[in-house]
């Protein structure tokens, strides 16, 4: 069965140092969050580089899912690794492979599935802010209408993919969560960030917070913990267990 597979994680990045320190790599902030839910282990790929995408390319069969973690990268910048994702993308969406894409992965699957990505017209989206539900899936089943997530992002999905829905938006940003197809999700904010993650980031961006005209410290004190964000990760395995 393919839920007995491993969920393959793929690296797009990793946090800015201090976090990395602190709380570890992407791929381990998302399998530490997902925990318990998802008993068949994970498999981690490092897509920037060449010797990663043929090693998943190469699986005697295709992982449980995906999921595609953030980055610093941006995707409008069109550098070849990330071209070579989303060609790799297009392939095992098609193929079925349950995804969901967080932040930069949730950019790079819009893209790669004929959507576009550019720069926020509404400007950085950092810290903990409200998400907004604005249509029912069984991925979101049981969330309340509006609850708080972790975000640090420039780049946004400015038009989505033909077919794609919008599930989700914040004050700054129209496509916080969109189904792409039956089995494939991306979310702009970061369900695997608690808060002391986030303060890490706002620490790390403080200069550049501030020269755009925001107050780092008011985010800072306005940081909370975001438990229901997180409860998404595990949400996926699950449905993954159940088919």
């Amino acid at each position: 069965m393919s839920s007995a597979r491993p969920i393959a994680i793929l690296v797009t990045g990793e946090p800015v140092p201090d976090v990395h320190a602190r709380s570890g790599s992407f791929a381990a902030m998302i399998a530490r969050t997902i925990g318990d839910a998802w008993p068949h282990g994970f498999v981690s790929f490092d897509v920037r580089e060449a010797e990663g995408r043929d090693a998943l390319e190469r699986l005697p069969s295709l992982p449980a899912a995906l999921v595609i973690t953030g980055s610093a990268a941006n995707v409008p910048t069109r550098e070849p690794w990330i071209l070579a994702c989303e060609a790799l993308l297009r392939q095992l969406v098609a193929r079925g492979v349950p995804t969901l894409g967080l932040c930069f992965g949730h950019q790079l699957l819009a893209q790669a599935l004929g959507g576009e990505v550019a720069t926020n017209p509404a400007g950085r989206e950092i810290g903990t802010t409200a998400i907004e539900l604005v249509a029912p899936d069984p991925l979101f089943a049981g969330l309340p209408a509006r609850f708080l997530a972790q975000v640090s992002h420039v780049d946004t999905v400015v038009r989505p993919p033909e077919g794609a829905v919008v599930l989700a938006r914040s004050a700054r940003d129209r496509h916080q969560a969109l189904r792409f197809g039956p089995r494939c999700y991306g979310v702009q904010f970061h369900p695997e960030f608690d808060r002391q993650v986030i303060l890490g980031y706002l620490e790390a961006r403080r200069a550049i917070i501030a020269a755009e005209g925001k107050s780092p410290d008011a985010l800072i004190a306005a940081a909370e913990e975001t438990p229901r964000a997180a409860e998404l990760l595990a949400r996926f395995a699950r449905q993954l267990l159940a088919g």
